[in-house]
């Protein structure tokens, strides 16, 4: 089986070509957005994926947009995720720590002394909601608000957050970090025609548009190396009001950039709803022609689906979320076509073990 092969990834050694998808789970101890022991024990469970990557980390205070969800920006939150990595480490598992701002996918109730969220451009996304908890403590979705422009000058300030947040998660004890320049949020908002209306050096031409992200991604590997670096994309990912007709070519041009970094993997986001859109073939090969490293792909993916792109040699590896929320076993579960178990979607944010921790293992239920 493809799956189960081991793989050099720009000389990280992986066991098999089974990912961990990063997933919002929203449980960290309050105050200070810190993971916990519980979090440590929930990544343990999934170690025997050939690579783990984190839910989203936000870098500072501006990147959150979510309640409960992590940080990687205080030392509490490093100390927090040191718990996380030894315990996975001890499970002889790798694990990569997802970087994250989220732009305007934020509620200045979410931001220090109630600020608006930042964005390339003062956007509202239409339809899109936040995850916030409300004054008496009980969490609610609510709408975001209309964003803040960046200053040019204010661009670098955010891409040494980036910088500071993969040098404290190398710090945390993580193998590396993946860039989230996906799903609607701020690397992905300046990616996108109608989220980025920019009339300086990030706005405008396509080339102008990916500068932020290789501006980002060339100085988060300077610093760490650029073997411990990936990127996650969605070129055909359309929520949180994201659809740009020029986002496949940008999404090339980006590839071929990062491509020049040596960084060790790409990861394609694809949309995991029902009638979420097929990636054609031609977009696969042009991807791969773009990006000469590893090359993960996630959404909607089962054994079968997973070998043959496997095998078309489309991807590298491939990342699973939901299946691995219910089967901490995952990957043995799918090497001798067992019986995966459902997750509960009433757990999937906030709380505590029920729904996270409490997935048994095959030869426990």
């Amino acid at each position: 089986m493809e799956l189960f092969k081991a793989l050099n990834m720009n000389s990280l050694e992986l066991n098999n070509r089974v990912v961990l998808a990063p997933m919002t789970r929203s449980r960290t101890q309050q105050p200070g957005d810190v993971p916990t022991e519980l979090n440590a024990t929930y990544y343990a469970q999934r170690a025997t994926a050939g690579l783990q990557i984190t839910e989203a980390t936000q870098i500072s205070e501006q990147g959150k947009g979510y309640a409960l969800t992590p940080g990687i920006h205080s030392a509490d939150q490093i100390k927090g995720w040191q718990k996380v990595t030894k315990a996975v480490h001890q499970h002889e598992g790798k694990i990569f720590l997802q970087l994250w701002h989220v732009g305007r996918v934020s509620h200045p109730s979410l931001q220090q002394d109630n600020q608006q969220p930042v964005a390339p451009s003062a956007i509202k996304p239409s339809g899109t909601q936040v995850y916030i908890i409300d004054q008496f403590g009980k969490p609610e979705f609510i709408d975001c608000e209309t964003p803040r422009a960046l200053e040019t000058d204010e661009i670098d300030g955010v891409i040494q957050d980036f910088v500071r947040a993969a040098e404290n998660a190398i710090s945390a004890g993580f193998d590396g970090v993946e860039i989230h320049g996906a799903n609607g949020y701020l690397i992905d908002q300046f990616l996108r025609t109608n989220s980025n209306i920019r009339t300086d050096q990030y706005g405008g031409s396509i080339e102008n548009r990916v500068r932020f992200l290789t501006e980002v991604s060339t100085a988060v590997a300077n610093k760490i190396g650029p073997h411990r670096v990936g990127v996650r994309l969605s070129p055909y990912v359309t929520f949180k009001d994201m659809a740009c007709p020029e986002i496949i070519p940008t999404i090339l041009l980006a590839a071929k950039q990062l491509n020049a970094l040596d960084i060790a993997y790409l990861h394609l986001s694809e949309a995991d709803w029902d009638d979420a859109p097929t990636i054609p073939d031609s977009f696969r090969k042009q991807f791969r022609e773009a990006f000469s490293g590893a090359i993960i792909v996630a959404g909607r993916y089962d054994r079968e689906r997973a070998e043959n792109i496997l095998k078309q040699g489309y991807a590298d590896l491939v990342a699973f979320g939901r299946p691995f929320v219910a089967n901490p076993d995952l990957p043995n579960r799918l090497k001798h076509q067992l019986p995966l178990a459902d997750f509960n979607p009433e757990t999937l944010f906030g709380g505590g073990k029920e729904g996270y921790t409490d997935y048994l293992p095959m030869n426990h239920e």
